[in-house]
């Protein structure tokens, strides 16, 4: 295994920065096509998220594969390699696999414990998979990656350690109060009607809003999210969709915004806000959960209004207490670490086991044929005898070392068991690496899609 991964996120660069670099899928999937006509690269998937963007691949040589991934990422997120670098960090072999274990537990997250980056990593996969960029590697990775995350919400506590931003933010927003009392009776826009939004329309109908009207530049999907919150026996929320060009008048009529749209532009400007406060008694509440921001900034400086935005966010995150449960989803994030790993090194000497056993076969083979040519007055019955005594004896002397050696080589230092078996039994590498691929294609077709 020599997998990298070449990233930044909340914990390595400034939200000033994260906000400029832009990844829409489109442009994710020209980045994973170009990462595998790079020479280091034989496989590629991208994890985007609204504070993380990382590109993961298996590749031959560190440097060259550190430099080639890094090049990439500025050239597809806009923001150049010099300006770039200081914020990116590397981890390589087992130290990806604990890093992405760790963000898909939620403890890489900017609310420690957060389960929404579980479906991220099941997209990043889903992308990968529909490009055929994602190879035996990076699929049992991201696939055991869920299954650990699962594992880590469903044996521990993680989920009293944090929530979604969503929570978290209308937490900020709150200050101090319930946020179902909080919200109680409360107009609300949502600006938006992706996985971020529904998640935030979803969260303040729970919560007891009176109201919530969806903006959204697809006019058919903020229906749909208007229909879903609409739906008999639901919170009883009343919902409605307008289109974008309504929002600066549906502003001046909410008591809380949230907005989290795709846009690379300012999508409330600081006009809009200060023309909605004329006249407001209530103060005018705005959760901006979008990467670049939706919210213009100079928003902070209007009296009456309070901004929550992903760099509050981190700041106010940043003194969230850590439940101990955290040190339990550590532990399990170690445990399956190490057992990736294993793994991993022991399916890397299975081609050479199998190539072992068919040479074995082959000779079996061989032998029976010679000895039916040598005793042609063997029936049917002896001929089977003799062949099945002559297998159970070639079988009987493979099993306890092709065991052991799998064993051993399932072992951190372990890789260089299957070279020695090559060396021992003059194994043909090139039927080693027929097998190889016959291995890989038929996992290309079956595992696809499973997670």
């Amino acid at each position: 295994m020599s997998l990298l991964v070449v990233g930044l996120s909340h914990r390595s660069a400034p939200v000033s920065v994260l906000e400029r670099v832009s990844l829409p899928t489109g442009t994710q999937v020209k980045l994973l096509q170009d990462a595998l006509a790079a020479e280091p690269a034989t496989e590629a998937a991208v994890l985007v998220t609204c504070n993380r963007i990382e590109l993961y691949a298996d590749v031959d040589k560190f440097h060259a594969g550190v430099a080639e991934l890094s090049t990439m990422l500025a050239q597809h997120s806009g923001v150049g390699l010099e300006e770039l670098t200081p914020y990116l960090y590397v981890h390589y072999e087992d130290r990806a696999v604990h890093h992405l274990f760790s963000v898909a537990c939620g403890l890489d997250s900017m609310v420690v414990g957060e389960g929404q980056i579980l479906g991220q990593i099941k997209d990043a996969l889903a992308l990968g998979q529909e490009l055929h960029t994602a190879g035996r590697l990076l699929n049992d990775l991201f696939q055991q990656a869920l299954r650990v995350g699962k594992r880590a919400h469903s044996e521990t506590g993680i989920d009293r350690a944090g929530q979604s931003l969503v929570t978290f933010g209308l937490e900020q927003l709150a200050a101090g109060r319930a946020v179902e009392a909080w919200a109680k009776d409360k107009r609300a826009l949502v600006i938006g009607a992706g996985s971020m939004s529904s998640l935030a329309a979803a969260t303040l109908a729970r919560a007891g809003v009176e109201e919530i009207v969806i903006a959204n530049r697809t006019a058919a999907r903020a229906d749909r999210l208007v229909q879903i919150l609409n739906q008999p026996g639901g919170t009883g929320v009343t919902a409605r969709a307008v289109a974008m060009g309504a929002v600066a008048d549906e502003v001046t009529r909410a008591d809380v915004v949230v907005s989290c749209t795709g846009s690379t532009g300012v999508v409330l400007t600081a006009d809009a806000v200060e023309a909605a406060l004329d006249g407001r008694r209530a103060p005018l509440a705005l959760l901006d959960l979008a990467m670049p921001r939706d919210v213009d900034a100079a928003v902070h400086r209007l009296g009456g209004v309070r901004l929550v935005d992903i760099e509050s966010l981190a700041e106010a995150s940043a003194d969230a207490p850590m439940a101990a449960d955290v040190d339990q989803v550590r532990t399990i994030v170690s445990d399956e670490v190490a057992a990736f790993g294993a793994a991993q090194r022991a399916a890397r000497i299975t081609p050479t086991v199998v190539a072992l056993r068919a040479m074995a076969a082959d000779v079996v083979n061989s032998e029976v044929a010679r000895l039916e040519g040598r005793l042609p007055d063997l029936d049917d019955r002896q001929r089977a005898e003799v062949t099945r005594t002559v297998r159970r004896v070639v079988d009987k002397l493979l099993h306890a070392p092709t065991v052991r050696v799998k064993q051993l080589a399932s072992e951190p230092g372990g890789a260089g068991y299957a070279d020695a078996l090559r060396e021992l039994f003059d194994l043909d590498p090139q039927t080693v690496a027929a097998v190889s691929r016959a291995d890989l294609n038929d996992t290309d077709g079956v595992g696809r899609g499973r997670v």
